[in-house]
């Protein structure tokens, strides 16, 4: 599956510059701190990314939803912006090298943006546990991405 959600025409502004790494920031400590976390209400992830083209790590706390087989579900919302926020971009240049922390362990995991009717189902799924996503959605044109995370399998030698 690929990463394919373009830029809208319409949205939100996206919070950006000193203040949201600030934010970004306290939340990540805060989590780390407490091995875990919630945001906004829901679960909370600290996301850790390659920049797509400064190569440099990159974190960010994210609401989670539970996917099928232990994965967890994510969306490129960025408040309804019209366009997605940089870590989705990150996750489409480099799927395979990327880690979350949750619930006190660190997880190396694979990204894959889900499609039609996976889509679909799981866009069900995280209005119904967390409506702001909807209206999120009406706020811009561009489909809200939704990001599988699995856990990636090691083969020991």
């Amino acid at each position: 599956m690929t990463f394919d959600t373009r830029r809208g025409t319409r949205g939100s502004r996206q919070p950006n510059g000193r203040f949201l790494r600030w934010v970004n920031g306290l939340m990540t400590r805060r989590m780390r701190r407490s091995g875990g976390g919630r945001m906004m209400g829901f679960n909370a992830l600290v996301l850790t990314t390659v920049g797509r083209r400064s190569g440099a790590e990159r974190t960010n706390p994210v609401g989670w939803f539970p996917g099928p087989d232990g994965s967890w579900l994510i969306v490129a919302s960025a408040n309804g912006a019209v366009d997605n926020p940089a870590w989705y971009y990150n996750l489409a240049a480099h799927p395979d090298n990327v880690r979350i922390e949750v619930d006190g362990d660190t997880i190396a995991v694979t990204a894959e943006q889900l499609h039609g009717a996976q889509r679909e189902q799981a866009w069900q799924q995280i209005t119904a546990a967390a409506p702001r996503f909807g209206q999120y959605q009406r706020k811009t044109d561009r489909e809200l991405p939704i990001i599988r995370l699995t856990r990636q399998v090691t083969i020991d030698q």
